[in-house]
């Protein structure tokens, strides 16, 4: 274990005094005593009041991931035990628990390590250097934690293959931990059953944050025909077909996506009422336009466009132009569910892009809700990160 004190710049750390976890290359005046990347360190505000303490690692920008604020706190056994219990506690007051995020990084306190439960499976994410070194162990923690509420795991697959992990230096891996298992993992979720792909489907297999969004869409689709736009695996489509919707065509650009959801929607028995196109949706809409097409509900859930602030100003156009061709798609007094899962695209400029959207498609808004992301994905104020979907539900009617 480290003993170097990193000491900041005057008048730097504003992140984590506001309460954010991360302090970035461009703070720190000095670092004092010797360590090894992924290292937990000491750090002391410039007068030397102390921080807290956390992970460092200068290959990346983020050069610290503060794990405690209280500086004689040792980050061990049971002051990780402490992280997880709370994590699981929390969950189970505020969601259902069958599939949950159980560990959602910086909000959770444990900075870098994402841990999705599927039924019986684990799936671990770890995308920084120095929870690397625990993910092991709080593994273990938490199926020992499980264990004790009846839940048997019966097998944990990691994905740490996403890009960022080149940032903190290191090598994108997947694999098991342990045992091996059938890793097509059968899930329940609003009562709609999913087949999730833990090995190849895109993240962790299921993007479990939009849970409670998706039943929020199911009250509209009764009897609907609803169009469902980058539907991945059938998600929202299969919540409105199980909802009782007459029709429901589910869009993605990748076959593998398609092929999955057509899988799901047998297991739901919905095959009659549900067809899914491999298609790129922006060339899509405009066709569907042409020919008069007209729905009852329409789903935009696109992937995030806005990967970085560079790339904002492009991705505003990309969501004006999807919620523009998708407003005119919803048959008078229809509804459109729209979102961005961009933490980049701020509440602010999506409100203001479909706001444009719907002035330039003469269209008038009704708004019926405005949600985010499930409880289990709950959002840390002051760390912006952790607040990323923006999720409207909108009544379309004509501009008279």
């Amino acid at each position: 274990m480290s003993e170097a004190i990193v000491t900041l710049k005057k008048g730097e750390g504003r992140t984590i005094k506001a309460g954010g976890m991360w302090i970035f290359d461009n703070e720190i005046a000095s670092i004092m005593g010797s360590f090894t990347n992924g290292d937990i360190v000491t750090v002391h505000d410039f007068d030397g009041y102390p921080m807290g303490k956390g992970f460092i690692n200068q290959n990346s920008k983020i050069r610290i991931r503060l794990m405690t604020r209280n500086v004689h706190q040792q980050v061990d056994e049971s002051f990780l035990r402490r992280r997880v219990i709370d994590a699981w506690e929390y969950r189970k007051k505020v969601v259902d628990t069958e599939s949950c995020r159980v560990i959602f990084g910086e909000a959770d306190f444990l900075p870098g390590l994402v841990i999705d439960k599927f039924s019986d499976v684990l799936v671990m994410e770890s995308l920084a250097l120095g929870i690397d070194r625990f993910k092991q162990e709080i593994v273990d923690i938490l199926k020992d934690i499980l264990l004790q509420d009846g839940i048997v795991i019966k097998g944990v697959y990691e994905r740490s293959d996403a890009k960022v992990r080149e940032n903190e230096g290191m090598e994108r891996i997947k694999g098991f931990i342990g045992e091996e298992f059938d890793t097509n993992v059968e899930i329940v979720e609003n009562g709609v059953k999913f087949l999730v792909d833990v090995r190849d489907g895109q993240k962790t297999g299921f993007f479990l944050d939009q849970k409670y969004n998706r039943l929020a869409i199911q009250k509209l689709c009764r009897g609907a025909r609803v169009l469902d736009c980058f539907t991945h695996t059938g998600s929202f489509a299969l919540n409105a077909a199980v909802a009782g919707a007459k029709q429901v065509i589910g869009v993605d650009a990748s076959q593998t996506g398609v092929d999955q959801a057509v899988k799901n929607a047998i297991l739901n028995k919905v095959e009659d009422r549900t067809a899914f196109l491999c298609r790129d949706v922006f060339e899509l809409l405009p066709e569907l336009e042409e020919k008069q097409e007209k729905f009852d509900v329409v789903i935009l859930d696109p992937p995030a466009f806005a990967k970085s602030r560079q790339s904002v100003k492009n991705a505003a156009k990309g969501y004006r132009e999807i919620n523009l061709r998708a407003m005119k798609l919803v048959k008078e007094g229809g509804f459109l569910a729209t979102c961005s899962c961009s933490h980049f695209m701020s509440y602010e400029l999506f409100t203001e892009v479909i706001h444009q959207a719907a002035k330039n498609a003469h269209k008038r808004l009704r708004q019926v809700e405005f949600r985010t992301q499930a409880p289990d994905h709950p959002i840390l104020w002051a760390a912006d990160e952790s607040y990323y979907l923006k999720f409207y539900i909108f009544q379309v009617c004509e501009d008279k």
